[in-house]
């Protein structure tokens, strides 16, 4: 019984949001002081389920994609508008595709899926470092598979005019025992309805992972995936997500089999979420198991990417992501080798508001400091 009441105070208060987000006129306020506020009430992840229910049905603030001619950029062969782009994590079933498009996100990253549907990790398992402005996760890659996300993006193309560039993550299913072949299926699946794909091979919560990161496995994946993509004909942009965890021994290896012409890649996503805890946090989950990302990783994924554009002398694009809230952490993480920017945390706690704060922001210190677009300051600071 106070399950089922909890469950229709969840519904009620949803409806009602969902409501008068329909019919004020100044959505950006209303998200900033009232809604963003008042889903951060309930345990993290049943806010999340409201903010995804509420971008799948488009209840957000919309936003025109950007026009500053600064921030123009490009990923791949892809024309940007706007280096800021939405870090997989945040809808993983590809289900909230039309708000992302309305707020305006230049390129949007849906997953991690993987081949089949699983659950995840038992529950609790999403905690909120509010004071550090951090989540801590342990959320296994749930999902609803690979074929369920293909349809649903299927769906939004024929619905809604697609706005931005699509990344689709994927990674391999928690029971499955040739990594390999999972990752094979996900672009079997997948490779024909995304703009570029990425290999997750760097969570911290499905057993066995990371070791996909090691020179001779990782070697054998890329080996394995790329022929399945010339099996299938899918000639897109290819990504590896890593870890901020790795020693430095490792991101060297990292970069000398990314860089070869058999096992290239078109770039790296630096990074995901880190296990340490070596920082100044805070709150009553600072010692739970699982990734954190937030604030405190800010520094720690920019050191990566500043590694990383050194070791490959600026040859590898570079993806950056972890503790993005403003366009001076941007500013900062572009300067430090990357040529796009992730963010996925500031949304959590800043609401869907904050894409357009960081962009314009970006332009200011652009043009501030002389830079007529992105691409001019990527990498000025890697050797600081």
């Amino acid at each position: 019984t106070d399950m089922l009441k909890r469950l229709g105070v969840i519904y009620v208060s949803t409806c009602g949001l969902m409501f008068v987000g329909w019919h004020v006129s100044n959505k950006q306020k209303l998200y900033d002081y009232l809604l963003t506020p008042f889903i951060q009430l309930f345990p993290p992840e049943t806010a999340h389920h409201f903010a995804t229910t509420a971008l799948r049905y488009g209840v957000v603030p919309t936003s025109p994609p950007q026009t500053n001619p600064r921030l123009k950029t490009k990923l791949a062969n892809y024309e940007m508008c706007s280096p800021i782009g939405l870090a997989a994590g945040f809808d993983k079933n590809a289900r909230a595709l039309f708000g992302f498009s309305k707020l305006g996100f230049s390129f949007v990253e849906v997953g991690t899926v993987t081949p089949q549907g699983q659950p995840g990790n038992s529950g609790p398992r999403l905690f909120r470092l509010k004071r550090d402005k951090a989540l801590i996760n342990k959320m296994g890659f749930n999902n609803e598979g690979a074929e369920e996300m293909s349809e649903q993006i299927d769906k939004f193309k024929e619905k809604h005019e697609k706005k931005f560039i699509l990344g689709v993550n994927i990674g391999k299913n928690k029971t499955s025992e040739v990594a390999a072949l999972d990752y094979r299926i996900g672009v079997t699946t997948l490779g024909y309805c995304a703009d570029y794909l990425v290999l997750n091979v760097s969570s911290p919560n499905t057993p066995g992972l990371r070791d996909l990161q090691a020179k001779d496995q990782l070697t054998d994946l890329l080996l394995c995936v790329k022929d399945e993509m010339v099996k299938r004909k899918v000639n897109k942009p290819l990504f590896l997500k890593i870890s901020p965890d790795l020693s430095l021994d490792g991101i060297q290896d990292v970069v000398s089999v990314v860089q070869r012409d058999e096992t290239k890649v078109d770039g790296l996503i630096i990074s995901n979420s880190t296990l340490r805890r070596n920082f100044d946090l805070h709150g009553p989950f600072t010692t739970m198991k699982g990734g954190l990302t937030g604030k405190p990783i800010k520094d720690l994924s920019t050191q990566m990417i500043r590694i990383v554009y050194k070791l490959s002398k600026g040859q590898i694009p570079i993806i950056g992501v972890g503790g993005v809230f403003t366009g001076d952490d941007a500013f900062e993480k572009i300067k430090a080798g990357a040529s796009l920017v992730q963010i996925y945390t500031a949304l959590v706690y800043e609401g869907p508001t904050v894409l357009r704060r960081i962009e314009n922001r970006l332009a200011k210190l652009l043009e501030q400091n002389n830079f007529s677009n992105v691409s001019e300051a990527v990498g000025i600071e890697a050797n600081k």
